[in-house]
């Protein structure tokens, strides 16, 4: 298992999870934060996201973290962390904080959490009607490539799978 896609709404924990589970699997992890968006929080334009994507996706070896269907689609597997709107607006609020006037370390430069407040609350509530069947339907066509975490628990059970190196060996 050299490539895993970790997916879901604003605040679910894609990044912490991805860098966990790099750590843990020695794997390169990319964020899709990082070309989805440029400095000041201007979106990048669809043709060089999808570029891009493909540049990250033809390498050997990764973990990218972020929603992208093709992505998904050449993952080895892929996590969809599928947490509640309160959840992610909770761990949003946390994270974000620290970030107000100044970007997190996986945004472009110039990306204070300030300026993105009302657009990000309208991403996570929207992420359920617009985002998140696509994604379930992804996971009904590759049932036995797809992992869903929706709790603490689930997560612990799904971290101890991925990152026991005899389960390792059971996965696609």
């Amino acid at each position: 298992m050299d490539k895993i896609h970790i997916t879901g709404n604003a605040g679910s924990g894609k990044t912490t999870l991805a860098y966990e589970l790099g750590a843990a699997l020695d794997l390169p992890v990319f964020g899709l934060d990082k070309i989805v968006w440029q400095s000041g929080w201007v979106k990048t334009p669809r043709d060089i996201v999808a570029c891009k994507e493909q540049e990250l996706i033809s390498k050997p070896k990764w973990i990218i973290e972020g929603v992208s269907h093709a992505v998904r689609d050449a993952a080895d597997v892929f996590i969809f962390l599928d947490v509640s709107r309160k959840t992610s607006i909770v761990r949003c609020s946390k994270r974000n904080w620290r970030f107000l006037l100044s970007g997190r370390p996986e945004l472009p430069d110039n990306c204070p959490e300030i300026l993105i407040l009302p657009q990000l609350l309208k991403i996570i509530w929207n992420f359920k009607d617009r985002v998140r069947p696509e994604i379930m339907k992804d996971i009904s066509d590759r049932p036995d490539r797809s992992i869903i975490v929706r709790d603490a628990r689930e997560m612990q059970l799904m971290h101890e799978r991925l990152t026991d190196a005899e389960l390792i060996a059971d996965l696609p």
